[in-house]
């Protein structure tokens, strides 16, 4: 079976992949805590929360069997040799777990508090089911030969898949709006480090096997950490350089934009509404006005 060759490596990949769970499961309360005190969740891309509830679920799958089903971990040892180490810590299962129930509850959020016109897209909708059918599909085909890592792989899938796209809702609802005003840039620099900080555990545990296998072993992992940096990278200029928050001349925020919402119903005409984000309640444009942040 694998061990470590170095005592100081295996501390320092504990630590590292300890950091990146903290940070990683820290950066779902700004958005919270933003959602509850504007009482709002206007400027939140509903697509965004959807997607992101099915790739942590995915990948709590992949994670929680990988990590506690010693018949999984005989077939990765078969597939990879048995000198690799399993490729999933105890801090990505917390994290994944943690993860789900956040994002349901960011969920709750857009049930309970003020949304304006946004709402859940058809797409999204479309790709959820698609991939909880296709998901399904898979075990039934798995079933029969036990082929629980080919099945777990294909979570792995999923969960990069919609890391890839679920920014990208929010990303574009960022720019027809000109704004990040309800998107909370503390969520992403929480994020944007826990991701660097799992590619280095990745790294640290590479440099001590002499190989690169934990790196495709588990490419999911890989994958995810590369994603989170770029966009994660996109939002902080999207915040601090195209669209960032104009002040007063006594250093006040001023904080009224105009919303485009993404999706609008099909039966109504299309207009803009401006959110004040002091109370995160949209008004009509004629009723707009420059607000000072209390």
């Amino acid at each position: 079976m694998s061990s470590w060759n170095s005592v100081g490596m295996e501390v320092l990949y504990q630590v590292l992949g300890w950091v990146a769970f903290f940070a990683w499961s820290f950066s779902f309360y700004p958005q919270v805590f933003l959602n509850f005190k504007r009482k709002s969740v206007v400027g939140l891309n509903f697509d965004f929360l959807v997607l992101n509830l099915t790739k942590h679920s995915s990948y709590l799958v992949y994670n929680a069997a990988l990590f506690f089903s010693p018949f999984i971990q005989r077939q990765y040892h078969e597939t990879y040799g048995d000198k690799e180490m399993i490729p999933v810590a105890a801090n990505d299962v917390a994290f994944s777990v943690h993860a789900v129930a956040l994002t349901a509850f960011t969920l709750f959020q857009v049930f309970i508090y003020e949304r304006g016109n946004q709402k859940i897209s058809k797409v999204c909708i479309s790709i959820t089911a698609i991939v909880w059918t296709a998901a399904i599909v898979c075990l039934i085909v798995a079933w029969p030969k036990s082929n629980w890592l080919w099945l777990i792989d294909v979570f792995n899938s999923i969960q990069v898949g919609m890391t890839a796209i679920k920014y990208i809702p929010q990303a574009v609802m960022n720019f027809r709006r000109k704004s990040t005003i309800g998107w909370s840039i503390g969520n992403i620099l929480l994020d944007l480090t826990g991701g660097v900080l799992n590619f280095g555990q990745m790294g640290v545990q590479s440099i001590d096997q002499h190989t690169l296998v934990n790196f495709y072993g588990n490419i999911g992992k890989t994958l995810l950490s590369l994603e989170v940096v770029f966009f994660d990278i996109l939002f902080i200029i999207q915040h601090y350089v195209l669209y960032p928050v104009k002040r007063d001349e006594n250093g006040k925020a001023i904080i009224s934009e105009r919303v485009a919402p993404l999706i609008r119903p099909s039966d109504k005409p299309e207009e803009d509404t401006a959110v004040s984000a002091a109370n995160g309640y949209p008004i009509l444009p004629t009723e707009a006005k420059h607000v000072a942040a209390a």
